[in-house]
């Protein structure tokens, strides 16, 4: 499958590169960070161009958050129901929900890159709750420029290493994410214990 995925790269170029952020960025199972890694190393073998793989990653990205955006803007509430009863995507949508809940434009940028696979449905719910378009694109933007900087270029200055990286990568991501939830988790807990400790009657009082 890796193999037969990076065959594609050089052949379709920049069009499969833009393809693949756009769907991966819809939550469907695209290895896009394989492929802009495997773009990345084309370029530096001189078989693609790098900044023109590096803005057609991005431009597929935009494309793909603004369509999951405006997804969650039209019938969010619909569609986020329907992704509930879904067991392979309901954990997902819980941790970007408190995500989005504690950050909002913040959630944004980090989703990009940082805790990537909660992007998809931080876009939902970020449209959902109505957060400003202006806001979200200005996030999504730059949080999306450093995830293209971080998988072309490293693609570009380890072309020799791809598969490995890939896989060092994905492990990153998917400990992170499960960091960020840990740590939602702790603060939820610590506020809710705050909160009883404070209607908590006096001991004694009669």
């Amino acid at each position: 499958m890796t193999e037969a995925l990076l065959a594609l790269v050089p052949v379709w170029g920049i069009w499969l590169v833009a393809a693949g952020t756009f769907l991966s960025c819809l939550a469907l199972p695209v290895p896009s960070s394989l492929i802009m890694l495997a773009a990345g190393g084309f370029a530096a073998a001189g078989d693609l161009v790098l900044w023109q793989v590096a803005a057609a990653a991005w431009g597929g990205a935009l494309a793909g958050d603004q369509t999951g955006y405006g997804a969650g803007r039209a019938g969010g509430r619909v569609l986020l129901e329907r992704l509930r009863r879904r067991p392979s995507s309901a954990a997902a949508l819980a941790r970007a929900e408190g995500f989005v809940a504690r950050r909002g434009g913040m959630a944004v940028f980090l989703s990009r890159w940082l805790v990537s696979p909660l992007g998809p449905y931080v876009n939902l719910l970020t449209g959902a709750a109505g957060l400003g378009w202006g806001r979200f694109t200005l996030a999504d933007a730059a949080g999306e420029a450093v995830w293209v900087a971080i998988y072309v270029g490293l693609g570009f200055a380890f072309a020799d290493r791809i598969a490995a990286l890939a896989d060092l990568l994905g492990n990153l991501s998917g400990l992170l994410a499960a960091g960020v939830v840990a740590a939602g988790l702790g603060v939820w807990l610590f506020r809710t214990g705050r909160r009883a400790g404070a209607v908590r009657p006096p001991a004694g009082g009669g």
